[in-house]
């Protein structure tokens, strides 16, 4: 590997000035324990690092209890980006930009879909980023996270890419965008994009310090149940729908989650903590995978990507147990089962007086994409 930096020179570019042995790290737990000094720590993320915890504290699994002090110090600082942060973030956003332009420029019926994959995961590496998760590129955008390629892109179908590139200093961009495989959206797949769409801007627009998250997410899916509801797949209020939960059975994912040193940062630290500061989650279904809930504060820097999906499995399992029928229309629901799913994906910094986009802006709407197409 030729000549490499010692740990003390690493260690003094960063700043650390006391660097010493791993051999030594036992050592000084055991002598701390041994009088009784609190020893803080993270939960584990990997299972090794657990097991040389356990070892370390001399604890049995299953009886390790991370310092909440500790976690919410760690997520006050991570979840307000200093400038520095914002400037790299918005560098693995632009290059995150150009891997869906790119699967737009390319995208033809008769690709593969491992082929737009490994044109836009191109546009990373010659970036000389990492890629911040394994690439989405799926016509089976139903399933919301499906890294299967295999599949050919044939005509009247969509694209679901869910891609972002990583910087070599560790932060990510997150985005999705759906595309038409013809140079054009049918008028059929324009009517719920446009739903989409509709509640991504709405959702965009309140973004703003002071504002919970919960509340826009909450917006968000009133505007995908008023869209649904004139298409006559849903009826009844959009606002009782959404209360009772009936609109997960097309929005059954968050809205957004927090990004900057790994995509969903520091989701090992529990959403609890991250997204929810320290209030409980609710579990109901759908509502429970939201990963962000709490007030926007200045420096937080998140994703908002709202998705319509019609899930075959879900809607033949709500429908054998007569679920929300004052709200979803059954009937016209079958219609749609081979429609597949919907989901675009931008990512935003909340500033002081409302939010930015960071990076460059992707194709939204289906005007924008077929522009490109």
């Amino acid at each position: 590997m030729g000549s490499q930096p010692t740990l003390h020179e690493k260690a003094t570019k960063a700043g650390i000035n006391d660097v010493r042995p791993i051999a030594d790290l036992e050592k000084y737990i055991s002598a701390a324990t041994a009088k009784s000094v609190p020893v803080h720590y993270l939960p584990t993320y990997r299972a090794e690092h657990q097991l040389k915890l356990l070892h370390l504290l001399g604890v049995k699994p299953g009886t390790d209890t991370p310092s909440v002090p500790f976690i919410r110090a760690v997520v006050n600082q991570r979840n307000h980006k200093s400038a520095e942060e914002i400037a790299e973030i918005e560098r693995a956003c632009d290059v995150t930009a150009d891997m869906h332009m790119t699967a737009m420029r390319v995208l033809r019926p008769g690709m593969r879909e491992c082929e737009i994959s490994a044109a836009l995961e191109a546009v990373a590496q010659a970036a000389g980023c990492r890629l911040s998760f394994p690439t989405i590129a799926t016509i089976n955008g139903q399933t919301l996270h499906n890294h299967y390629h295999g599949n050919v892109c044939r005509p009247g179908q969509m694209l679901l890419v869910d891609a972002g590139a990583e910087t070599a200093m560790g932060y990510a961009g997150d985005m999705s965008s759906t595309i038409c495989v013809d140079k054009t959206f049918t008028p059929r797949q324009k009517s719920i994009y446009d739903i989409q769409v509709a509640s991504h801007l709405a959702a965009v627009a309140a973004l703003k310090p002071g504002v919970p998250f919960k509340d826009v997410y909450e917006l968000s899916c009133r505007v995908v149940c008023e869209g649904l509801k004139n298409l006559g797949i849903m009826k009844g209020d959009p606002a009782d729908a959404v209360e009772a939960g009936a609109h997960a059975m097309f929005y059954p994912c968050g809205l957004g989650h927090m990004m900057g040193l790994d995509v969903h940062d520091m989701e090992n630290l529990g959403e609890v903590w991250v997204g929810y500061d320290g209030q409980p989650k609710s579990t109901q279904f759908g509502r429970k995978s939201l990963r962000l809930a709490r007030p926007l504060e200045p420096g937080f820097v998140h994703t908002i990507e709202p998705g319509i999906y019609f899930i075959p499995e879900l809607i033949d399992l709500w429908r054998g147990q007569h679920k929300f029928t004052d709200f979803i229309n059954y009937d016209e629901v079958e219609k749609w089962k081979d429609f597949s799913g919907i989901r675009n994906e931008e990512d935003y910094l909340i500033t002081e007086t409302g939010a930015r986009r960071l990076g460059k802006k992707i194709p939204l709407t289906t005007e924008e994409v077929e522009a490109l197409r």
